[in-house]
Parts: structure tokens; C-alpha cells; sequence
């Protein structure tokens, strides 16, 4: 079943695309659909989160009800999405 979705993208987005909100809802029910909706609006979107085999960048991190999950996790309707860039530092 899918449902809407609520999902912030990081502060990357802006710079790269401007007219991308950082809070917005999407129709989706597993991440790798979201990643398809969100690169379907904003073309290129999905190349800065997914690598070709297809899998979330080891840099970017997913987050759904407090737990880290991949492309094939699924999206329960009303969920809050997060997606996130990692830190590091030396």
C-alpha cells in the first residue's frame, strides 16, 4: 500500500537544487520508490544519494522511525523519512 510520506533532505540538496524544498511529501511505500519520485521531480536527485549497484552512498544515511535502513526497506504511510549526509572529521 502506498501512502505519503514525510521526508527532509539535507542541507546539500539546496545548493545543488535550488527549487527542492527540504521538507516535502512523497507517495512512496519502499526508499528505492521514494529515491524514484524524488529523482523523477528533480532529475539527477537519486544519482547524489545511489550508487549504480543500486544501493544508498556509503556518505548518505536513511533514517526511518530511528533506524538506518536501505533502498528496500519499506515505508509505512505518514512515516518521517530522514536523509541525511554523514560526518567525519580527523
Amino acid at each position: 500500500m502506498t501512502g505519503s510520506v514525510q521526508v527532509r533532505l539535507p542541507a546539500l540538496v539546496a545548493t545543488m537544487f535550488p527549487d527542492a524544498p527540504r521538507l516535502l511529501a512523497v507517495e512512496a511505500s519502499t526508499v528505492a520508490e521514494m529515491m524514484d519520485r524524488l529523482d523523477a521531480q528533480w532529475p539527477g536527485l537519486k544519482d547524489c544519494f545511489c550508487d549504480s549497484r543500486p544501493a544508498i552512498r556509503r556518505h548518505i544515511n536513511v533514517f526511518v522511525a530511528g533506524r538506518r535502513v536501505g533502498l528496500d526497506a519499506t515505508l509505512p504511510p505518514g512515516a518521517d523519512v530522514y536523509v541525511l549526509t554523514a560526518i567525519s572529521g580527523g
